[in-house]
């Protein structure tokens, strides 16, 4: 699973087999093996929460705002 950053605790990256069809453009955030994801399209968009707390989803979505166009580069240089 293809690491993009560490920052605040939490680990952001996604994993190399994204469904088929490939599911469209997201993040996986983990900390201490619990996990969200969030859809990095236009906006940033909320899709499950498996036991994060919410001031890290908070977070989350703040850190995946200000670093959309890094996600975005890293996710279709690993899938082109």
């Amino acid at each position: 699973m293809p690491l993009v950053f560490r920052q605040n605790g939490l680990r952001f990256h996604f994993y190399s087999n994204e469904g088929n069809p490939r599911e469209p453009c997201h993040i996986h955030i983990e900390k201490d093996g619990r996990e969200a994801k969030f859809w990095v399209g236009e906006t940033v968009d909320f899709a499950y929460n498996h036991g994060l707390k919410r001031s890290e989803l908070t977070a989350a979505i703040l850190i995946i705002r200000s670093r959309k166009s890094e996600i975005r580069k890293a996710w279709h240089e690993h899938f082109s």
